[in-house]
């Protein structure tokens, strides 16, 4: 048990019992518990192969490469359409987690098993990521904009592309697009560095929150 996930549960306002309890289920399957993305992460030696997580309406385990598992149970959900590898099963309460506990370790086991056997996901190429209406008509509107996106790398494009789509609401779209066009023209990628303080360039590591104090 990993001591930084022992004050991260602790700090939980919400699904506290109930991520203490998915905690428990997959510690029983050996896997090794770190902390990542701020979030509890659980490894196969330096492999991730799930995640624990909690969101507003509802507490998640997030399965790294879930669209490889058989899903017998019909449990795995898929967050949005442009998500390739992901995959969460969703619980609003204690006790479903205790009634799945059998299938949740037997989903953990061949999820384990699909990484020992060095299975990958098929990616998209770039090429069939689609560009949301909503950036186009920014194009139009700013030339530069299309111009400085296009400059950028195609993961750069595609982590701002996956991000712009992720909403089913346009007016939510469009926010997210204005919010970093700055970024953009900037030539920066969304987990990109601005303040230059941060000690994993080109990424920020928070770093700018030093500045906000």
């Amino acid at each position: 048990m990993n001591p930084a996930i022992d004050a991260y549960m602790e700090e939980l306002s919400q699904w506290r019992e109930e991520m203490k309890y998915m905690r428990k289920i997959v510690l029983e399957c050996n896997l090794l518990e770190e902390q990542k993305w701020g979030q509890p992460c659980y490894c196969l030696g330096t492999k991730n192969i799930l995640l624990i997580h909690g969101f507003k309406d509802y507490c998640a385990l997030l399965f790294m490469k879930g669209s490889l598992l058989s899903d017998t149970h019909k449990l795995l959900i898929q967050q949005t359409e442009n998500v390739q590898a992901g995959r969460q099963i969703r619980f609003n309460s204690l006790q479903e987690i205790i009634e799945l506990e059998p299938v949740l370790k037997a989903y953990i086991f061949e999820a384990i098993e699909v990484e020992k056997a060095g299975v990958k996901v098929p990616m998209k190429k770039h090429e069939d990521f689609i560009v949301p209406e909503e950036l186009t008509a920014k194009f139009a509107e700013l030339p530069e904009l299309k111009d400085a996106f296009y400059a950028l790398t195609p993961g750069r494009q595609r982590a701002y592309i996956l991000h712009f789509s992720g909403s089913k609401n346009s007016a939510t779209r469009i926010a997210r697009i204005d919010k970093y066009i700055p970024r953009i023209l900037n030539g920066k990628g969304i987990t990109d560095c601005t303040c230059g303080l941060s000690k994993r360039m080109p990424n920020c590591d928070g770093s700018h929150k030093q500045l906000e104090k």
